[in-house]
């Protein structure tokens, strides 16, 4: 059965229920706003959870892994063979999200696909069959624990800034130039080779690039899709999601094309170095949590962020009204 999003099927914001959540934070013993994105912060965690109890227990860090046939136009400082190696040390505890996920206590899921095949080289060939990229998208879907209350994406595949990069291309336009950044640490000559590839794919597919599927099938990866799918399923069951970094984004990009109200559950973690990050945040009209100058991917980014979500909700939750503490409040006249 050929995959269909309906966005009508789609869970809306408790625009009440953050109403609630400001009153209350103006009830705390503080300045009315002086908390600034950590009273956001909470006022949407309680609009996507419908309580004023907003939790952050039960958090899972997905990371997706895919590898790219688009290495073989030497795009990345590695080889594909990277991306199978580095799923074993996530495995293994040995990663940058492993120590990340025990500071930050967060389940970590590893879900490779299909390491050993990877996608067409979508310079001259869709990335994927539609039949491929379905089955990718619902893997990601499937992923979505039904008992979690927030999600941080993540990603790991050779070559997948280079596919990110194709994808802001498709959708946002401009020239490959604006796009494309230097991944793992590629030298300029490769970069310039990256720009070519770029610009090669997205001319080559652009009649075909006009919804998520479409593009994630032309010019996307599996990991992509299945952050894709997990994304659009976190929406479904009202699950707040950290994005990580221009891989990531990317890829939530794509529903932007099905509904630009597909991505209200999520926040942007932290902005890449990677050169189109940042545009493309922009573009979707995202502001990041953390500027740290990060460009790991494995949802390291996002991952930090999620200590400073968890900080919104300690003071959203555990601290004392005015009332409470028998502080006078503010001497409006």
């Amino acid at each position: 059965m050929s995959l269909f999003l309906d966005k009508d099927s789609l869970t809306q914001f408790d625009s009440s229920m953050e109403a609630r959540a400001r009153a209350r934070l103006d009830s705390l013993t503080k300045p009315q706003g002086s908390l600034g994105r950590l009273e956001d912060i909470a006022a949407w965690l309680c609009g996507w959870q419908q309580t004023l109890n907003p939790r952050t227990e039960k958090a899972y860090t997905l990371i997706f892994a895919g590898n790219h046939g688009v290495v073989a136009q030497g795009v990345s400082a590695f080889p594909s063979e990277v991306t199978v190696q580095m799923v074993a040390n996530f495995e293994n505890g040995g990663a940058a999200i492993n120590q990340l996920c025990k500071a930050v206590p967060s389940t970590l899921r590893v879900i490779p696909l299909s390491l050993e095949n990877p996608t067409q080289d979508f310079t001259k060939e869709p990335a994927m069959t539609v039949v491929e990229c379905e089955q990718a998208f619902r893997i990601g879907m499937d992923s979505v624990p039904k008992d979690a209350d927030i999600l941080v994406i993540g990603e790991m595949g050779i070559g997948n800034t280079t596919v990110a990069a194709a994808i802001a291309h498709a959708i946002c336009g401009g020239i490959s130039a604006d796009w494309v950044g230097a991944g793992t640490g590629i030298d300029e000559k490769a970069i310039v080779k990256k720009r070519e590839v770029v610009a090669q794919a997205v001319a080559k597919h652009k009649d075909n690039l006009q919804d998520t599927i479409s593009v994630l099938h032309h010019v996307g990866g599996r990991e992509l899709a299945a952050m894709a799918g997990a994304i659009w399923k976190a929406r479904e069951l009202r699950v707040p999601v950290l994005l990580d970094g221009y891989v990531v984004t990317a890829a939530a990009a794509t529903l932007h094309l099905t509904s630009k109200e597909t991505l209200g559950h999520c926040l942007a973690g932290h902005l890449s170095v990677e050169a189109g990050h940042k545009k493309l945040l922009e573009f979707l009209g995202m502001k990041p949590l953390l500027d740290l100058g990060m460009r790991l991917g494995e949802g390291s980014g996002a991952q930090v962020a999620l200590a400073i979500v968890r900080c919104a909700v300690a003071t959203f939750n555990n601290m004392a009204t005015f009332a409470e503490a028998a502080v006078v409040g503010r001497n409006d006249k």
